[in-house]
């Protein structure tokens, strides 16, 4: 398997070119994937998965994107066939024709704020606060918390990456934000008392989904059904043994850059996530898209009653299930 680290923001005036003409898919048979985001620990079950695809016939190339918006217009334009994130936003207002297909991770992240600046969420009101892309759960989550604390923020700046949030505060650049539960770790390790979690109301919802679209999922149902068997599979022995995250990483040489105290956090991280349920093993339900749909109107990014919408104008099960019979 592939992995492309390209800088897209010229990709982002190609795709826009692409799209103006119409996709063009491409002529091979890799399944291109697109992920708006940078390489980290959070990407090795995905890659795992990928390679053992390509074990069974699928080639696979993954690239990293600099935005979720780039990633969206590749897939859209016919320069990737499959996407990372949860574009519920983008196709309720645009109509596109891509639909998810595998729900990869819950929502689970930590607020967090410099302690010597902010004591809780009133603080807030009229201040800057970082998330990591327009149109994520990270902003979705605090923009609901806007709502329901009755502040406003002046700003909401997009940085992509955790760990380059968490950076960040620990210099000083931002005095809030929203990061996953290793670089929260990280925060409190670092940094002691300096950052504080703020409280958060549970929510079920969706933070990444695979989609593609609505041509590619026809054209190439049986590959990707091998790739969603894969996905199931790897979810699976990750829920089993997180340890096996550590072994395939090396087995597969993954993300072969990382620094060594980086690489060293891939297991704990995994065991953690496994715990707290981020990453679900069944792939995804006709339920857990209306608990998105529920969270995403009470954020203020979609509209419409999560009991009535069409399931259908956001997922194709279709994948998941016949994975689901061929397990």
């Amino acid at each position: 398997m592939t992995i492309d680290r390209r800088n897209l923001m010229k990709g982002a005036a190609v795709a826009a070119a692409v799209a103006a003409a119409g996709p063009t898919w491409a002529q091979d048979d890799t399944l291109q994937v697109a992920m708006g985001d940078i390489a980290s620990l959070e990407s090795l079950n995905l890659l795992i998965a990928m390679e053992r695809a390509e074990e069974r016939g699928v080639p696979m190339e993954l690239t990293f994107f600099n935005s979720e918006d780039v990633a969206t217009q590749a897939v859209l334009s016919g320069q990737a066939d499959i996407g990372v994130g949860a574009p519920y936003a983008f196709i309720q207002n645009s109509d596109a024709p891509i639909r998810m297909f595998y729900r990869m991770s819950t929502l689970l992240f930590f607020p967090v704020v410099n302690s010597e600046v902010y004591s809780g969420w009133e603080d807030l009101d009229g201040e800057e606060v970082t998330v990591h892309s327009r149109g994520s759960g990270t902003e979705a989550l605090m923009r609901l918390m806007e709502q329901i604390h009755d502040i406003e923020y002046s700003n909401i700046s997009y940085v992509p990456g955790s760990e380059v949030r968490a950076g960040a505060m620990l210099q000083g650049t931002i005095n809030a934000s929203i990061v996953d539960a290793a670089n929260f770790r990280l925060l409190q390790e670092e940094g002691g008392d300096r950052f504080m979690r703020l409280p958060l109301e549970g929510v079920n919802a969706t933070d990444e989904a695979l989609y593609a679209n609505t041509e590619v999922l026809e054209a190439r149902a049986d590959d990707i059904e091998v790739f969603v068997e894969e996905l199931l599979g790897t979810w699976q022995d990750i829920a089993e043994d997180p340890s096996i995250v550590g072994e395939l990483r090396e087995e597969y040489n993954l993300l072969p850059d990382l620094p060594e105290d980086a690489a060293g956090e891939a297991v704990p991280y995994y065991s953690s996530a496994v715990e707290s349920g981020v990453y679900p093993t069944d792939g995804g339900s006709p339920e857990d898209v209306r608990d998105d749909i529920a969270f995403l109107a009470a954020a203020g990014q979609v509209s419409g009653d999560p009991e009535e919408i069409d399931i259908s104008r956001y997922w194709d099960f279709g994948p998941l299930e016949a994975a689901r019979a061929a397990q």
